[in-house]
């Protein structure tokens, strides 16, 4: 069973310190959920997982499987069955979705290509899944595309790459109704049929009303605050952030 594991992670950014020792394992098959205010940390978590060189760990670990990969570069991590999906996704004219997918998954494969054939059924059956036109796979990656449409296209990435462990950054920013449902299911169905480890990072409770985690996680001022079920999502619903706040002062 593949884990995530990050051990007493401090992370900094422009010299000003962010996470504040971060401690947080996710196994394959699992869905946990990090909520938190904005500035908490959430993003920069995310970030720093992946590998991105502006987020700088001062101390700590991030392990994958075992194998410490605090150093490796951000494909190298990929390769190894991370996967992150963007807040705000980078629009890239001139390549289409479709290129760019199999582009991505030939790479993660170490040189065992699909065939053309072979990768355009792979395509036509995970655009199904989420309920997306076949068009949409020979239009330039997210550029033109509605803020649903972007987060889609994270899905399907997720759908076709099959990541081990999967995090998730506020992928329900900008989605309708209609679309958070369709996105929902295909995070469901990926998980279920995968066993999939996903980390999904959000401040509301709603897209947890259609992914339902086996562990929720609190993040205030760069620390996890509070650890617990579904339940402490549905708490904090009702209670707000500054409750978590009150009650750590009244900790310590």
């Amino acid at each position: 069973m593949q884990t995530l594991e990050i051990k007493d992670l401090h992370v900094s950014v422009d010299g000003k310190e962010i996470l504040k020792g971060i401690d947080l394992i996710v196994r394959e098959g699992e869905i946990h959920a990090l909520m938190g205010p904005n500035g908490s940390g959430k993003s920069t978590l995310s970030y720093a997982v992946m590998g991105h060189p502006r987020y700088k760990i001062d101390s700590g670990q991030i392990l994958f499987d075992g194998k410490d990969v605090t150093t490796l570069k951000p494909n190298e991590r990929a390769k190894l069955g991370l996967f992150l999906s963007f807040q705000y996704p980078s629009e890239i004219e001139g390549v289409s979705v479709a290129n760019f997918l199999r582009t991505s998954l030939n790479t993660l494969n170490n040189g065992n290509k699909l065939t053309l054939q072979e990768f355009r059924q792979l395509l036509i059956e995970k655009m199904a899944l989420l309920n997306m036109d076949k068009s949409f796979s020979s239009r330039y990656l997210n550029a033109g595309f509605s803020g649903g449409e972007k987060k889609k296209g994270e899905i399907l990435q997720l759908a076709v790459l099959q990541p081990r462990i999967a995090i998730l950054d506020e992928t329900d920013s900008g989605l309708d109704i209609d679309a958070l449902k369709t996105v929902a299911e295909g995070i469901n169905t990926i998980s279920r049929q995968t066993a999939m480890g996903v980390l999904l990072i959000t401040h509301y409770q709603r897209l947890l009303n259609y992914v339902k985690p086996d562990y929720v996680h609190i993040l205030i001022d760069g620390r996890i605050v509070k650890s617990g079920n579904y339940e402490l999502a549905e708490h904090l619903e009702e209670k707000g952030y500054g409750w978590t706040q009150e009650e750590n002062e009244v900790a310590v």
